[in-house]
């Protein structure tokens, strides 16, 4: 049984006995990526040295009977859109293949206040733009679950390690549904906290009004320590919410007798794989047979919440992506004559396919004469779609429904049709348009073999609610045990 398999109340438990180390814990990650991550290819940049002088330094601690930090020794991946001070951050990007940042993200800064180890960094969809994390300026990634199958994205380096046992748990973003939908697809737990919750300082900006970092853990109980880790206000946000953080662990009771459960008749029609389906509905049995009230309700505006977002998005992208221009940092076209060629050529050379066509997009809809027929509209109908959440919140206490409409897709099967793939995300975008918390937790396997995620939505900073749920949940079902053979 690997070290990564135990529970993170089993580790520390290990290690106050001196059963185990933090070396053994980042022995015990580096062997498996040794092992596996020649197929899955998770990791753009490894930092295995300091992650050992880290291990080196925490057991010195533990040895000395210091108190130890909430994700004391944890393994983690971290996402390569997240500032590591002196260490690479890509964003997955040839234009950022040579950035090596001063700073380090809040979020980075409470990961060592916690004392997790930082193991490397995970590819992703370049600049967080896709769903399958084809979109990499330098390679793949694979599905843990089947080689042949995407992971999701775009934290889909993110959910591969967690999901093969490279490390313990990783950070992701998720500004559509990009930790939400490869943890689905990867059979992992996938958190996306309310927007304002975890600090944005050091999170390379694709859409600021709705990126939010969030984690990809194995279970529901291990997120709920991570969260509790990050959450914090920070005064290097502006757009950092302050409010008193609960207590994310107590709230894992497993009781959800008299809990109101929405089942939004959107998210269970049209489009939904017929298996993802029933998955669903025999999530929801469950949660029934434990007591909570399970109804039908309706969220009228989501059929506009994909072509909404797909103009938000690429507006703010458009404006947060002007900066890499090859001046200040990162590669900067050779030989250029004045200083509009290096720009053209830096940006035409450093950026991929769907980072230009989302630029481009994005360009036009804020362009003079066609700002308010689009990006105003499209801020117009996000207004209706958050009214509709806090109409049905009214009543009940989460919504629930499936995190994608299907399984996992094939490499290659949709890279060359932008516009389906966009409506993979139909059931994730809706819950960053209203800046609300949801959880994706695995609820069984259809007949291809590949998870099938079940999507719980809560209240604005009611994550306490939703980890309850997906805990009682969780603790009533084997699938988050299932782990892929590779």
């Amino acid at each position: 049984m690997s070290l990564f398999e135990k529970r993170l109340m089993e580790i520390h438990t290990e290690i106050d006995k001196g059963e185990i180390t933090v070396h053994d814990l980042v022995d015990t990650s580096f062997e498996r990526i040794k092992q596996v991550d020649g197929k899955v290819k998770s990791f753009i940049t490894l930092d295995e040295d300091n992650a050992r002088t880290r291990a080196k330094e925490l057991d010195e601690q533990q040895s000395r009977g210091e108190e130890k930090g909430l994700l004391f020794g944890l393994p983690a991946g971290i996402k390569d859109n997240i500032v590591t001070e002196n260490l690479r951050t890509t964003c997955a990007s040839k234009l950022l293949s040579n950035y090596n940042p001063i700073y380090n993200a809040s979020v980075m800064d409470r990961l060592h206040a916690a004392q997790s180890v930082t193991i490397g960094k995970m590819n992703m969809d370049e600049f967080a733009m896709g769903g399958s994390n084809e979109n990499s300026g330098f390679f793949n990634t694979y599905n843990p679950w089947n080689l042949d199958y995407v992971p999701g994205g775009s934290s889909g380096g993110s959910a591969a390690a967690v999901a093969a046992g490279e490390v313990y748990y990783a950070l992701g973003s998720d500004t559509g549904g990009s930790i939400r939908q490869p943890a689905a697809y990867c059979g992992v737990v996938g958190l996306k906290p309310t927007y304002g919750l975890v600090s944005r300082f050091g999170l390379v900006a694709f859409a600021s009004s709705l990126d939010q970092i969030g984690p990809i853990t194995k279970n529901v109980e291990d997120s709920a320590f991570v969260l509790q880790a990050i959450a914090a206000h920070d005064p290097f946000d502006s757009t950092s919410a302050d409010v008193e953080i609960p207590d994310y662990i107590s709230a894992l009771t497993g009781d959800v007798k008299g809990l109101r459960i929405g089942v939004p008749k959107e998210l269970m029609g049209t489009g939904i794989d017929p298996e993802v389906k029933e998955k669903v509905t025999e999530a929801l049995k469950v949660l029934e047979d434990l007591g909570a009230i399970v109804e039908e309700v309706t969220l009228p505006h989501t059929e506009y919440a994909v072509p909404t977002y797909y103009i938000i998005a690429p507006s703010e992208a458009s404006s947060n992506l002007a900066r890499y221009d090859g001046v200040r940092y990162g590669v900067r076209a050779d030989n250029a004559e004045n200083l509009i060629e290096m720009y053209r050529e830096s940006r035409s050379k450093g950026l991929g396919a769907e980072v230009k066509r989302r630029i481009m997009l994005g360009t036009y809809a804020l362009s003079s004469g066609y700002y308010d027929a689009y990006y105003k509209k499209a801020q117009q109908v996000r207004t209706l779609i958050k009214r509709d959440f806090d109409d049905v919140f009214g009543k009940y206490d989460v919504i629930i429904g499936p995190t994608a409409p299907t399984t996992a897709f094939k490499i290659g099967e949709k890279v060359n049709d932008p516009l389906t793939m966009y409506l993979e995300d139909i059931c994730t975008i809706p819950v960053n348009l209203a800046g609300i918390p949801a959880i994706s937790v695995p609820c069984g396997f259809a007949s291809n073999g590949l998870p099938v995620g079940l999507q719980i939505m809560g209240k604005a900073f009611d994550e306490t609610t939703i980890l309850r749920v997906a805990h009682a949940y969780e603790q009533n079902t084997e699938h988050h045990k299932a782990r892929p053979e590779l």
